[in-house]
């Protein structure tokens, strides 16, 4: 469904490495990794990055949360002038559909998907996707188009983002929990 004129797709397989606190031979180490990183073309460096975007289009749930994380700490950690030449995005997909006789809304939040439903009426159907695979190809190629909805990365000084990522990513898994459990706020339904 993609373009292959301007566009390629590389595949992962299962959750990429946490790098934060590795050094960069552990990119010759790991296959998905070091294939990543000369697929783009940036081993020695992002000036020679082979396309303009390198977006990372991830599942809606946590799971892709987590694995959307990790790969900008992979960039941020060993490439950071991708990031800070704006090169990195993620691609916002769909977390419904709703759809009648004659018409389909692809909605990206709850609140969207409450309007759709009051566009169409009651009678409409309501898909909730779990990930990329539940989406179709002929209707994933709408969401990779010219109206596809990318959020960039956006780069911050390296003591700060360094900051944010040892805890983060680091190894304080205690503190991390303690704070992720007093933060924590669970919405409620009706």
């Amino acid at each position: 469904c993609r373009d292959v004129n301007n566009q390629a797709i590389f595949i992962l397989k299962g959750k990429p490495l946490n790098v934060w606190e590795l050094k960069r031979d552990t990119v010759y180490k790991n296959d998905e990794l070091y294939n990543l990183m000369r697929s783009l073309n940036i081993e020695d460096s992002v000036d020679n990055l082979r396309y303009e975007k390198v977006i990372l289009a991830t599942d809606a749930d946590v799971d892709g949360l987590h694995i959307r994380n990790l790969m900008i700490t992979y960039f941020l950690k060993f490439f950071d002038p991708l990031v800070h030449n704006g090169h990195l995005y993620v691609l916002e997909t769909p977390l419904f559909r709703v759809r009648n006789k004659e018409k389909t809304i692809y909605c990206y939040s709850e609140a969207e998907r409450d309007t759709a439903v009051q566009t169409l009426g009651k009678n409409c159907e309501i898909t909730r996707f779990k990930g990329l695979g539940e989406i179709s190809p002929s209707e994933f190629k709408q969401f990779i188009g010219k109206d596809m909805r990318l959020s960039k990365v956006e780069y911050a000084p390296k003591p700060e983002v360094s900051e944010v990522l040892d805890f983060y990513m680091g190894r304080n898994t205690p503190e991390r929990k303690d704070y992720i459990m007093e933060h924590l706020i669970v919405p409620v339904e009706d």
